[in-house]
């Protein structure tokens, strides 16, 4: 799927792409249907009950950060914000922790949902439970001012050999470059390092999405560096879709199974998806197409 191709028709498939997603996530389950350890109720009974949802992010703006006011901002809190409060959960508790130990976080219990557009990989669907798609990204490369390497994707790195990249540990690029036998690569925690590596010139790029990386460099000018044009990857000849989503653990299956009718009502509404993501530079393009689902992602099915 080509990025041309990113802007498909709106229809009621998104209704089924939902219930074919819920349905893989309860297949995936290897425990009670929304079964809650501490007690009887199901998650989604007790997060109604008590009234607060605990989320966590990594900091990578624009989807999900916390601002100057100590306040979480970002596209995914305020899908979020929309989404539980339609669920009848209407406070949303972030905490902030490292990109790799958000699922490892959630599966241990210490919050409910990670809210940070997390790419949605088979390896990823063995270990927790995704939601429907909701946010189509590309990749991009942030380079030194003047890209003296003359970077443009990660085949360019490829090419040089010399390059160091740096990538965020656990993320979705890091799988890539070791795809693709990119050896000399620096692993990061979270996005501000990857960028302080590039312009302190300890890395000569660093690979993440587009819409992370223009938002870094807009709001950094002097930090001495600039972002290659977005591009979508392609490894043995299959061009990587990338798409994120909120993640559950997989128990909670009546938990997701309420969070994606609730989506439903903004991926399948173009005017309510930009009304609440637009604001954080995300655009049409970045609207999950109805015939993409969580099933195909994490079958790996991307051909």
């Amino acid at each position: 799927m080509s990025t041309s191709r990113m802007i498909l028709r709106r229809s009621a498939a998104v209704v089924g792409a939902a219930a074919l997603a819920v349905g893989f996530a309860a297949c995936a389950s290897g425990g009670d249907e929304g079964s809650d350890p501490s007690g009887s109720a199901s998650t989604l009974e007790r997060l109604q009950e008590e009234g607060t949802i605990t989320v966590a992010i990594a900091d990578e703006r624009p989807y999900s950060w916390i601002g100057d006011d100590g306040e979480p901002i970002g596209a995914t809190i305020a899908m979020h914000k929309e989404i539980f409060a339609g669920m009848g959960i209407d406070d949303v508790d972030v905490v902030e922790v490292d990109w790799n130990s958000l699922i490892p976080g959630l599966k241990a219990g210490r919050y409910d949902a990670v809210s940070a557009g997390m790419s949605i990989l088979p390896e990823r669907c063995a270990e927790a439970a995704f939601s429907d798609p909701e946010i189509m990204y590309t990749t991009a490369l942030m380079v030194p001012e003047g890209n003296p390497d003359g970077l443009t994707d990660l085949d360019s790195v490829v090419d040089d050999g010399d390059v160091t990249l740096a990538v965020l540990k656990g993320g979705i690029e890091a799988g890539y470059a070791e795809k693709l036998g990119i050896s000399n690569t620096v692993s990061v925690d979270n996005a501000q390092s990857g960028m302080d590596l590039v312009s302190n010139q300890r890395a000569d790029a660093f690979a993440m999405t587009a819409i992370s990386l223009n938002w870094m460099a807009d709001n950094n000018p002097d930090a001495g560096v600039e972002t290659t044009d977005a591009f979508v990857q392609v490894i043995d000849g299959v061009e990587q879709i990338g798409a994120g989503s909120t993640v559950f653990r997989q128990d909670d299956t009546e938990l997701l199974e309420a969070y994606n009718a609730e989506l439903a009502t903004i991926t399948g509404d173009v005017d309510a998806y930009m009304g609440l993501v637009g604001e954080f530079g995300f655009t049409e393009e970045n609207l999950p197409p109805a015939d993409l689902t969580t099933e195909q992602l994490c079958s790996g099915d991307l051909g």
